[in-house]
């Protein structure tokens, strides 16, 4: 069976209800703290105190307390009982049975618990400081984080707008030599030089034309003489 290794201590300010046959003496006051902790593996302490002359504590064992959850009829493992026993605890109508502390037992129990106190106070305040220096960590990292996505931001920005830059430049280099193509078309060239379209047609000369293979040729002038 499992016991109390990791019990954290409790501290809690209950609320009083006296048994009619109890006698509580003179100088009750009207607050009380609660402080229930394991003193070892197998037990668990239960401690109530004014701080004025009513102390009493009630001790509970392992199998004590096992005996009980079986009358309760709580099942389950035994880390659900033990959070079942905090949530009592913690509760403002939980009802506790416990013996009267003589003065030195009293005096001690009240000593135990203001030490139980104190340390759970620094437990806490350690807590608190660890906390802090984990947000701050977080805080200097999300920082970190948040300059360098800005200054990638801002190279892209400057990146998209350089390449938009040089986008135009080569928009406007490749726009005039369309427009010369179009003005030097052959059609356009033809219409400014008359003289290119008469080469094709050009006359031989009758000087050439006599030397063609297979013509035999006269002078005219010859002709009219004979």
């Amino acid at each position: 069976m499992e016991g109390f290794q990791e019990f954290e201590p409790i501290f809690n300010e209950p609320r009083i209800g006296w048994a009619k046959n109890s006698n509580p003496g003179s100088g009750l006051m009207d607050q009380f703290l609660m402080h229930i902790f394991a003193p070892d593996d197998n037990h668990l302490k239960i401690q109530v105190t004014d701080y004025h002359s009513n102390t009493f504590e009630a001790v509970k064992s392992v199998m004590q307390l096992d005996d009980m959850r079986d009358c309760i009829g709580i099942g389950g493992s035994w880390a659900e009982f033990v959070e079942y026993l905090v949530a009592s605890f913690k509760a403002e109508d939980v009802k506790l049975v416990l013996e009267k502390l003589s003065d030195s037992d009293a005096r001690d129990a009240m000593a135990n618990m203001s030490f139980g106190l104190f340390k759970a106070f620094k437990r806490t305040k350690n807590l608190v400081l660890q906390e802090k220096e984990h947000s701050l960590q977080l805080t200097k990292v999300i920082s970190a984080e948040k300059e360098r996505s800005e200054n990638i931001q801002s190279q892209l920005g400057k990146r998209q707008k350089l390449e938009k830059m040089n986008s135009s430049d080569r928009l406007d280099v490749s726009g005039p030599p369309a427009s010369n193509g179009a003005q030097n078309s052959p059609d356009k060239l033809a219409g400014r030089d008359p003289a290119s379209t008469k080469v094709t047609n050009r006359v031989v000369p009758a000087f050439r034309r006599a030397k063609v293979r297979g013509a035999l040729l006269q002078d005219i002038e010859d002709d009219k003489d004979n």
